[in-house]
C-alpha cells in the first residue's frame, strides 16, 4: 500500500528509500515478482463517499515498484477505486508506462477479468485475479472497475472457472482478495473457494486481504500478509511471528500428503523509518526465508514449512518462530528454478 503516510514520505524522499537494500536485492533474485497493489496511483479523483479509508499514491510510486523489480500487480482489491474510476484508469496508465503489467482491473468488465501471461526463460505463468469485496467496485460494460467474484455462494462463478480453464501457460496463479481483515486463519468460504480454484485448474492460489499471514495448505497460500504499508506505527510492537498453518478444519485426515513446492517467502516486520519522528512503517525489516524445493506437509491438521534462514546475520534480528515438519536440509533452501 503506497498511499497515505507512504505517499507523504514520497513527497520528500526518493522512491528507492522505501525498502531496505537487502530486501531489494533478494526480491530481484526472483524470476518473476507479482504483488497486490492496494491503492490507486493518480493525482486525480475525490475520496469515494461512505468509505473509511482512502489510499492513493503519487505517480512517482511506480518507481518504487520498478526498483523492486515488480513484473505485475493485481488491482483486484477493495482500494483500487477509492478515488473513483478516473484514478483507476490513471493507475493502469502509470503502470503501463513503467513497464509493469496489471491484472484484476480494467476500463470495462472484459478488461478487468482478462488474465495476464508472463514469460521468463521459456516458462509461461498465467495470472488470474479477483476480489470478493466490495461488489460496488465491480467493472461494468462501460464502467472501469475490478474483477469481482462472489466466492461465498458455495461455488465459483462460471466466469471465473472459464477464465482459468484452457489458459495457454505452464502454470496458473490465481490471486484472490478474499475474506475479512485481521483474522488469524482463513474463514470457511475462503477454504472452500481455495479448493474449488485448485479443482478448476489453478496451479497455485495465493490470497490476500487479511493483512496477516494465515498459513498454507497444499498449493494454497491463504494470505500473504503485508509487505509495505503504514498500518503499524508503534516501534515497540514485537517483530516475532509464528508461521502457522491453515488450522485443523483445513487439515487433512489420514496420512498427511506431501507436496513439493517451489516458493520464496519473505516474512518481515515493519518499523518506523526513523524512531524519532512520526512517519509511515515503510522501512521493511525482518529475516527473509527462502523455501526452495521444500516439503509442505499437513501434521496434526496444520501445514508446516521447511525453511532455512537467509541474511539473518546481515539484519541482526531474531528469526521468526517456525513450525518445522518433514525438514529435509538437503532440499530446503535451494531457491526457485536454476538460480
Amino acid at each position: 500500500m503506497l498511499g497515505r503516510k507512504v505517499a507523504k514520505r514520497l513527497e520528500s524522499e526518493p522512491p528507492e528509500s522505501l525498502v531496505a537494500p537487502e530486501l531489494v536485492a533478494l526480491a530481484r533474485e526472483a524470476d518473476l515478482f507479482v504483488l497486490n497493489l492496494e491503492c490507486c496511483i493518480s493525482e486525480r479523483g475525490e475520496p469515494l463517499p461512505g468509505r473509511v479509508f482512502h489510499f492513493r499514491a503519487p505517480p512517482v510510486a511506480v518507481e518504487t515498484l520498478a526498483h523492486l523489480g515488480v513484473n505485475c500487480v493485481t488491482l483486484a482489491n477493495n482500494h483500487a477505486l477509492d478515488f473513483g474510476p478516473e484514478a483507476l484508469v490513471d493507475t493502469l496508465l502509470h503502470l503501463q508506462a513503467g513497464g509493469i503489467a496489471s491484472v484484476g482491473a480494467g476500463a470495462d468488465h472484459e478488461a478487468a477479468r482478462a488474465p495476464v501471461v508472463l514469460e521468463t526463460k521459456g516458462f509461461r505463468l498465467a495470472i488470474v485475479a479477483v476480489t470478493d469485496h466490495p461488489q460496488e467496485y465491480a467493472a461494468g460494460t462501460d464502467r472501469a472497475g475490478v474483477a469481482f467474484a462472489d466466492l461465498g455462494g458455495g461455488g465459483l462463478p462460471r466466469s471465473l472457472t472459464q477464465a482459468i480453464v484452457g489458459l495457454d501457460a505452464d502454470a496458473v496463479l490465481v490471486t484472490p482478495h478474499w475474506g475479512p481483515n485481521l483474522t488469524a486463519e482463513p474463514v470457511e468460504h475462503v477454504r472452500a473457494a481455495a479448493g474449488a480454484l485448485l479443482e478448476a485448474g489453478a496451479t497455485l492460489v495465493a490470497g490476500h486481504s487479511a493483512h496477516v499471514f494465515q498459513g498454507v495448505a497444499p498449493r494454497v497460500l491463504y494470505d500473504l500478509g503485508d509487505f509495505l504499508d503504514d498500518y503499524r506505527v508503534d516501534p515497540r510492537a514485537p517483530i516475532r511471528r509464528r508461521l502457522r498453518g491453515a488450522g485443523r478444519r483445513g487439515g487433512c485426515r489420514g496420512r498427511p500428503p506431501r507436496h513439493d513446492l517451489a516458493l520464496d517467502i519473505v516474512p518481515c516486520s515493519r518499523r518506523l523509518a526513523s524512531p524519532s519522528r512520526e512517519g509511515p512503517c515503510v522501512s521493511a525489516v525482518g529475516v527473509p526465508y527462502r523455501v526452495g524445493v521444500a516439503r509442505v506437509a499437513a501434521k496434526e491438521g496444520r501445514a508446516a514449512l521447511a525453511a532455512e534462514p537467509l541474511l539473518a546475520t546481515v539484519l541482526r534480528l531474531p528469526h521468526p518462530q517456525l513450525v518445522l515438519a518433514g525438514h529435509d536440509p538437503e532440499r530446503a533452501g535451494r531457491g526457485v528454478g536454476a538460480r
